[in-house]
């Protein structure tokens, strides 16, 4: 456990104020840092107050600023709550991240989710891409800005991921026939030209909840702008998200037929991800759905 004139210091850092940290709880998250909840001492000098704060080492500090910048992007849509920012920075060699931290509850509605993140959907730029890098998971995710969707999702999403496996070793023919998906991209999305839709990027069951009153919340966002039916296919993978989320959603956007085929497209990039991240079954699942994309445009 992290100690307590630790934890005080690091949040008068982030605060820019005196802190006194009462007490800290440690919480699930991930295997890339730690994440605890902080609370202050009530009535020492205003230093009261409750927080969420992910803390790592310096080679996480670019991660914690990437996913600030994502919440500060959710936040200013101003269509889905997310937790608050309250800094990120480093102290010594330990880089953090404050965040509000939310009371989430056990249940919610899944149809407003659904409407929360169509209203989300609905906030569009004029290209595809990000300003900044930012990362899926513990993996740099290459950004850029684009006018093309195609060539965005081909080079700054699905090559890196495939250049990474080739380097990881899982496979001479996976990473062939992954290129030739690749060159392949533009057959399979022949005549779709998205709005560049704000993006969640990394929309698992996990990633969402409730409040205790209900609101829906998303957080820990890999944001980019692109095509909305990427984010949806990502509810999909893992499940969790069930028929009333994508009822709401239908209400606020139309889901265009071609998503039944897209929507394998966009979850091999998280596939070939998790093989990347986590071996296991991952490269094998990776490759059936590479085989199956190929069967769709002719071989």
């Amino acid at each position: 456990m992290q100690d307590l004139a630790t934890l005080s210091r690091i949040l008068g850092e982030a605060l820019g104020r005196r802190f006194a940290a009462a007490r800290a709880v440690e919480v699930g998250g991930g295997c890339i840092h730690r994440a605890l909840i902080v609370e202050g001492v009530e009535g020492v000098e205003g230093t009261a107050g409750r927080y969420f704060v992910k803390l790592g080492g310096a080679a996480q500090r670019d991660a914690f600023q990437a996913e600030a910048d994502g919440l500060h992007a959710l936040a200013a849509a101003a269509a889905i709550r997310v937790p608050a920012v309250v800094a990120a920075g480093s102290l010594d060699a330990q880089s953090f991240l404050v965040l509000e931290a939310l009371e989430l509850g056990a249940h919610g509605d899944p149809a407003r989710l659904g409407r929360a993140i169509a209203r989300m959907h609905a906030s569009t730029g004029a290209r595809y891409g990000w300003p900044r890098d930012n990362y899926i998971g513990a993996t740099p995710q290459h950004n850029g800005m684009d006018d093309d969707w195609p060539r965005f999702f081909r080079e700054r999403r699905l090559r890196p991921q495939l250049e990474l496996a080739a380097e990881r070793g899982h496979g001479t023919r996976l990473y062939e026939r992954g290129l030739l998906l690749v060159e392949r991209v533009d057959v399979l999305l022949a005549g779709h030209r998205p709005e560049a839709s704000l993006l969640h990027g990394d929309l698992w069951g996990g990633n969402a909840g409730f409040l205790r009153d209900g609101t829906p919340v998303v957080f820990d966002p890999a944001v980019c702008r692109g095509d909305a039916e990427a984010d949806l296919a990502m509810t999909e993978l893992f499940g969790g998200f069930g028929s009333e989320f994508y009822a709401g959603y239908r209400e606020i956007r139309r889901i265009d037929a071609g998503y039944a085929i897209r929507k394998h497209l966009y979850n091999l990039y998280h596939v070939l991800n998790h093989a990347n991240l986590f071996g296991g079954g991952y490269p094998g699942q990776a490759a059936a759905m590479i085989e199956r994309l190929l069967a769709h445009t002719g071989g």
